[in-house]
């Protein structure tokens, strides 16, 4: 059974939805090693509509010489939590799911031999924290206040009780934590 590994890069403030945000700071090897870990774990993707349309346009065309992730992105099996997408043509080995239901996503952590990377994917991150299904929550915290667009919490998210399982800090002043289900 595969655990849903979420990885988020976000500002001070909960802000996540433009990640122009974080080209400030680089991304220097132990931040890319950090989250090279989550990807070798993963042997499938899941992405909400936006995120996985905004990545097949930056990730169908680049080969290993262009980014050491291409092969990843583009090899690894996709599927997406869509009402509206008919299918995943865009990007080759992307399935569309459907719209969101947590016994789909349920069979397929079921069904998956490794982890299920998302990455980005907002409003599908929030229904599958409110259903328990994210085994780690991946915060790439940024040392910035953004003061406006969306946040990863908005106001009105209910008490979510979480467990801190590691941290990390890398010189350009970025925050991994890494949390799970508090017990």
């Amino acid at each position: 059974m595969g655990k849903i590994l979420v990885h988020e890069f976000v500002s001070l403030d909960g802000g996540y939805e433009d990640p122009s945000f974080t080209f400030d700071y680089g991304f220097p090897d132990d931040l890319g090693a950090s989250i090279g870990r989550l990807s070798a774990s993963s042997t499938a993707i899941l992405l909400g509509r936006n995120t996985f349309q905004m990545f097949a346009a930056s990730w169908a065309d680049r080969t290993v010489e262009d980014d050491p992730g291409a092969p990843f992105f583009n090899d690894t099996p996709k599927y997406v939590v869509s009402s509206t997408l008919e299918n995943g043509d865009e990007w080759k080995n992307s399935t569309v799911l459907g719209p969101y239901d947590p016994g789909a996503i349920r069979d397929l952590k079921a069904a998956t031999e490794g982890d299920i990377y998302i990455s980005g994917s907002g409003t599908l991150v929030r229904a599958l924290l409110a259903d328990g299904l994210v085994d780690e929550l991946h915060l790439l915290v940024y040392p910035v206040v953004l003061g406006s667009g969306a946040r990863l919490f908005p106001d009105g998210t209910g008490p979510l009780p979480v467990a801190l399982l590691d941290n990390l800090s890398f010189g350009n002043g970025v925050v991994h934590l890494t949390y799970g289900p508090a017990a």
